[in-house]
């Protein structure tokens, strides 16, 4: 299995608190065979979201991390040598096609274009996956779903989603969660108490506030966790702020001093 694969069965969902109705947009799109679209910033959600979902559902997931390699081969799969002999394995799009499974590409746009040319017959009424190399032409088996995600905050210019790709999905916009129920993520996630919790968060968001000014992306929630989680294992709320919400943010001496000054106000 590629390192940038991974299968999760069908088990205990996995925490996601709603921020609004997007749990049953995603089950309606489901029940009716729609290919969804998550749009939003880095860090958000949008994977333990799809996670959580697949659990509910009781459908297999296979999640894909997209990057500048990621090629159609990539996803539909290819002949390898295996003892000697030449066999056609699957990628995790067809297996997902074939076992009616989730299949999620995270990052969608970070892909090579032959990918987006590739999902185009399984977001139409036809979902069928032509794969040249065997000439078979696979239909959907029931219960597969095509979801993808990309930050439209983040790319630039070349890279971003053809609206003749875009308009193949239902789409829906995820942000970070409201500060109240940032800080009961955060908490349930890291076992740091809410009253400790709720710095952070503040923190979090005058981080992000300074999104496209010196900093190219906000802090994530998933960054919040780990510092919550670094101080409740008995990490300095210093140090752990330090390790966890400004290195990661920027690599900018001046920057990062900044940030630090930030964490002084509001810590003290």
């Amino acid at each position: 299995m590629n390192a940038h694969m991974k299968l999760e069965g069908a088990a205990e969902a996995p925490f996601y608190l709603p921020q609004g109705d997007e749990c049953d947009v995603f089950a309606t799109a489901a029940q009716a065979d729609f290919p969804v679209l998550l749009k939003g910033p880095t860090g958000c959600g949008k994977t333990r979201f799809v996670a959580h979902m697949a659990a509910k559902l009781g459908r297999p997931l296979y999640t894909v991390a997209c990057h500048d390699d990621l090629s159609a081969a990539d996803l539909i799969g290819r002949y390898l040598l295996k003892g000697g002999e030449t066999v056609w394995v699957d990628g995790p799009l067809t297996r997902a096609v074939r076992e009616g499974a989730i299949c999620y590409l995270d990052e969608v746009v970070e892909a090579r274009k032959d990918v987006t040319v590739v999902l185009h017959p399984l977001t139409d009424d036809r979902r069928i996956l032509p794969i040249d190399r065997t000439g078979e032409e696979l239909e959907a088996a029931p219960g597969f779903m095509l979801v993808a995600s990309y930050n439209p905050g983040y790319q630039n210019i070349l890279k971003t989603l053809k609206p003749s790709t875009r308009q193949r999905f239902v789409a829906m916009e995820f942000d970070f969660p409201a500060p109240q129920r940032e800080c009961e993520v955060v908490a349930r996630e890291s076992g740091l108490a809410e009253d400790r919790v709720k710095p952070l968060v503040r923190l979090a968001g005058k981080l992000r506030s300074l999104k496209g000014q010196d900093l190219e992306e906000g802090v994530s929630t998933r960054l919040v966790v780990y510092a919550a989680s670094l101080i409740a294992l008995g990490m300095s709320v210093e140090r752990a702020i330090d390790t966890a919400m400004i290195e990661p943010l920027s690599d900018d001496e001046d920057v990062k001093r900044g940030l630090r000054d930030l964490v002084t106000a509001v810590f003290g």
